[in-house]
């Protein structure tokens, strides 16, 4: 068995997107024609392992529970505890124990199914997949999967590891779970720069994806935890960062145990030097600092927390870690992607154009006819044109069709019409544009010549520019009776005009941004979307200068640079999931408290790393088990609400911590020199008490 070096994304030290595919080859001990002999298959599984996303040992509940003590706050009052059990006082620890054990309770219900995160992932994976070993074609378990294998893909087909493309044909990938891209990407044999980002690998497929269509036969070059879907899985088993609250509280307790240590050497020593007996002394010093101690601190966070979980369930925002509530009161930055938070997340037509900038009745027939009459693959494009156009009274009868695909990035319609029989061509618009040689203005036609090409390519680079998907219309009048077409009768073609697609913002949004502004809460935009799409939602929300970055850009800062850009910048348009995840690294280090808000896969690694993890309802499994809150509608207004809860609940403990530490310093110093100066017990007439 050939020797096999990985490690990420590389085999022995080389991007594989970057290698050709001879070097590629000889580096797995691969065949690219019959595949991996039987043998060698099962000698490589001996050795990766299974081709699962395996995991640590899962925490069990008792483990879970354990960990409720591990602050520092608890630790001292559990010392407390045992110092009052040693010096016979059973009532004050008992009261004390009671207190940590229903402290910890609580907690524990709340995070118990935390660790199920990972669990999800690897039932999103279990299927059968088609490879070639031996020469032969067969159908094995994904799990069995090994670098090397030949893996053969069609339309329909679930991605079970990652690997290179070796051949391909009409070749499209859906893998928006990854990386958010809405549409499906062509995938094809290369090789690629050393630096691409992860959507830019479009020579090769990854684990969690799926075939849209075409076929391909791929080369596996990562299973398991070393595929790019398996690395999300591990950022799942790690454990969530430190809150702002929970340092606040760590902090804490590290002040009181240091005053504490202060305390008990300063009152020993002073009570010895005084002539106090040793023994009196060191437990009358360790008694003080005990009572310095809030003891029902633990008790009211947890009574606090658990109160602002139910006030928020109320408002439709599921709690799923207790701690992350305090710090909805202290977030000043929320992250979040723009589709269904910022807008409404369906498409809708805005416009029909003619080539004069007019919107006639005969472009909105043509554009009805094209999107009923197709019969591929559903599209939001068509639902969008269909809800928008109510147009069931055109009288028309379709004769052909020629299906969209993705090289043409068109679909043409034949059908008769009250004008004769016409193909209506709908498509991308340099696609379209290019089958065409006439263009209609003022209902005459006029050749295309290059000033109406300038125009009408200006026209769509302005709109573009506005956030607009434009897709553009044109026709062909058939006189021959002609009844069966193909992709070479669309030539010669009419333009008539340019369809504008738009997903809108939410109504009121800008008033919820607004509100959270008032609250010290900035809005950060994390897109997949480009540039020019994301600087329009900028416009409609209201920002007349947004600073844009792209994914590209933060790939070239460095670790000391970045968090002086992200907190520069509104949008960052075209980032892929790493660039998410490293984002929010980069504003924390600034000192600000992150909330994200995501629903993909892509978005886990994310949830984890932010302050505040915040998901929804109709989200992905690891989504939500990723999140610290889920939202029961993915609204900002909820949130606003949810920051006010978690600042009041923020506010109720504070008061407690201030009266309680402030209270017990002045006993503890007033006994402190109080037993300077009086008697010890054993100097007492009556010995007895």
């Amino acid at each position: 068995m050939a020797t096999l070096e990985q490690n990420g994304n590389e085999v022995k030290g080389q991007p594989v997107w970057a290698m050709n595919q001879p070097e590629l080859i000889n580096s797995l001990g691969a065949d690219s024609q019959n595949g991996l002999s039987e043998e060698e298959a099962e000698s490589r599984l001996g050795c990766y392992g299974l081709n699962t996303l395996e995991t640590k040992s899962k925490q069990g509940a008792l483990r879970i529970f354990l960990n409720q003590f591990k602050s520092s706050i608890m630790l001292i009052l559990l010392v407390a505890t045992a110092i009052s059990a040693f010096l016979g006082d059973w009532t004050d620890a008992i009261i004390i124990g009671i207190i940590i054990f229903a402290s910890a309770v609580l907690s524990f219900f709340q995070e118990y199914h935390a660790s199920q995160a990972a669990e999800k992932l690897k039932d999103s994976v279990a299927h059968k997949v088609s490879v070639k070993r031996g020469g032969q074609n067969l159908r094995i378990p994904s799990t069995e999967l090994v670098p090397g294998d030949l893996l053969l893909l069609s339309a329909g087909s679930l991605v079970a590891a990652d690997g290179i493309v070796l051949d391909s044909k009409d070749f499209f990938v859906n893998q928006a779970s990854l990386t958010g891209e809405t549409f499906p990407v062509e995938k094809e044999a290369g090789t690629i720069s050393n630096d691409a980002s992860l959507a830019q690998r479009n020579n090769m497929v990854f684990m969690g994806s799926n075939v849209h269509s075409g076929s391909a036969s791929v080369l596996v070059t990562h299973t398991g935890m070393a595929t790019v879907f398996g690395q999300t899985a591990h950022h799942l088993l790690l454990q969530p960062p430190e809150t702002e609250f929970e340092r606040g509280i760590r902090r804490l307790g590290s002040l009181l145990t240091e005053v504490m240590l202060v305390l008990v050497i300063s009152i020993f020593v002073l009570n010895i030097l005084v002539d106090k007996p040793v023994i009196d002394s060191l437990l009358f010093s360790i008694a003080l600092a005990v009572g310095l101690t809030p003891q029902l601190l633990p008790a009211v966070i947890s009574v606090n927390l658990s109160k602002g979980a139910k006030s928020m369930a109320e408002q439709g925002v599921i709690v799923r870690r207790l701690a992350a509530i305090e710090n909805f009161g202290s977030m000043d930055l929320l992250c979040t992607d723009k589709t269904g938070t910022l807008t409404v997340g369906v498409v809708q037509l805005d416009h029909l154009y003619d080539p004069d900038g007019e919107e006639p009745d005969t472009i909105k027939e043509l554009v009805w006819v094209n999107a009923s009459f197709q019969t591929g693959m559903a599209n939001p494009l068509d639902e969008a044109i269909l809800r928008s156009l109510d147009l069931n009274d055109v009288k028309a009868q379709k004769i052909d069709e020629v299906p969209y695909d993705f090289i043409r990035k068109r679909l043409s319609v034949i059908a008769d019409m009250e004008r004769g029989r016409v193909l209506v061509c709908k498509g991308a618009f340099a696609e379209v544009l290019k089958t065409c040689t006439v263009v209609r203005s003022q209902n005459a036609l006029q050749p295309l010549d290059a000033a109406w090409k300038e125009k009408l390519e200006g026209k769509f680079a302005e709109w573009s520019a506005q956030g607009y998907r434009v897709l553009a219309l044109a026709s062909l009048t058939i006189t021959d009776g002609q009844v069966h077409f193909s992709k070479e009768d669309e030539r010669g073609l009419c333009y008539e005009g340019s369809l504008l697609f738009m997903d809108p913002v939410k109504p009121g949004i800008a008033e919820n941004l607004a509100d959270l502004k008032a609250l010290g809460v900035q809005i950060k935009v994390i897109t997949g979307d480009n540039k020019l799409v994301a600087a329009h939602l900028a416009h409609s929300l209201g920002l007349a200068d947004p600073v844009i970055n792209t994914g590209d850009m933060i790939d070239q800062q460095s670790d000391q640079a970045l968090p002086i850009i992200a907190e520069q910048t509104d949008i960052f348009a075209e980032v892929d999931p790493n660039e998410k995840e490293r984002i929010i690294l980069a504003l924390q280090k600034r000192g600000h408290v992150v909330g994200y808000m995501g629903d993909g896969i892509n978005d886990a690694p994310s949830l984890h790393a932010a302050d505040v993890g915040i998901s929804v309802e109709n989200a992905v499994d690891v989504a939500r088990e990723a999140a610290d809150f889920v939202l029961l509608q993915q609204d900002l207004g909820v949130l606003e609400k949810g920051i006010r809860e978690g600042r009041r609940t923020f506010a109720n403990t504070l008061k407690y911590v201030f009266m309680s530490v402030s209270a017990n310093f002045g006993n503890m110093f007033s006994v402190a020199g109080a037993s300077l100066i009086l008697p010890s017990c054993r100097s007492c007439p009556n010995k007895s008490y």
